[in-house]
């Protein structure tokens, strides 16, 4: 029997991939055309801080399955690297991409989360809301820090000035979120069930953001040389 999923953290998970494609397309159409654009508040918020959701979501789901994450997470750090292989080739084969290489993104950060996650599996959700906390701290700790190597910038260390690529997240704080998230699945959704059983999750606006993501990470790897495609063909 197939386990029902928790239509929420499906339609949250959609929600935050939508902020992220306009992102990206405002950011194409900025980077590779004539046009100059008068970017809203939006933009910046979704660009600085969307991100924490889509993490605060997979501590949560790590939660509720039985199996571990590491399978998961080296799935997802794979896909990670491809996208890492894709922008340089892109940038220093091709040319004119100047600056689109992705060394540590989204991907690479959530791998490394979820092949961790089976350490502290076991921890009681208070344990895992104090070192997540800790490591959000840490994290933003770290990004102050001038260092003289950039090996570390995984971690979040790094020289002032070196160029992180063009989407980085660094594993703190980011996994400090992904603990904070597994904390509130342990708590809040400890019965594995959604906390809103009476919405109706199959009307058409939420079925679309649940179908979009219970398929996030197709649609993290396609939406961007789909939206090459569409800015160079109408725009460029």
């Amino acid at each position: 029997m197939t386990k029902k999923r928790v239509w929420e953290l499906d339609a949250l998970r959609g929600i935050c991939i939508i902020g992220m494609i306009a992102v990206h397309l405002m950011y194409d159409l900025g980077a590779f055309t004539n046009m100059r654009l008068e970017l809203p508040d939006w933009f910046f918020f979704v660009k600085n801080y969307g991100h924490v959701l889509f993490v605060l979501i997979s501590g949560i789901c790590a939660t509720l399955t039985a199996h571990s994450t590491l399978k998961r997470g080296l799935v997802v750090f794979g896909c990670g690297l491809l996208v890492s292989y894709v922008t340089m080739f892109m940038e220093y084969v091709i040319g004119g991409f100047s600056g689109l290489h992705i060394w540590f993104g989204i991907l690479h950060m959530l791998g490394v989360c979820m092949m961790l996650y089976p350490i502290f599996r076991k921890l009681p959700f208070w344990a895992l809301a104090l070192l997540g906390a800790g490591f959000i701290v840490l994290g933003y700790w770290m990004a102050t820090v001038d260092v003289s190597v950039n090996f570390l910038f995984p971690l979040g260390l790094c020289q002032k000035g070196f160029y992180v690529g063009s989407d980085y997240f660094a594993i703190f704080p980011g996994f400090g979120w992904f603990l904070i998230g597994a904390a509130i699945g342990k708590t809040a959704y400890r019965k594995q069930e959604s906390l809103l059983p009476k919405v109706n999750s199959d009307f058409f606006l939420l079925r679309g953001l649940r179908f979009i993501g219970r398929h996030s990470l197709w649609f993290y790897l396609l939406h961007q040389p789909l939206l090459f495609a569409i800015v160079f063909l109408f725009f460029a």
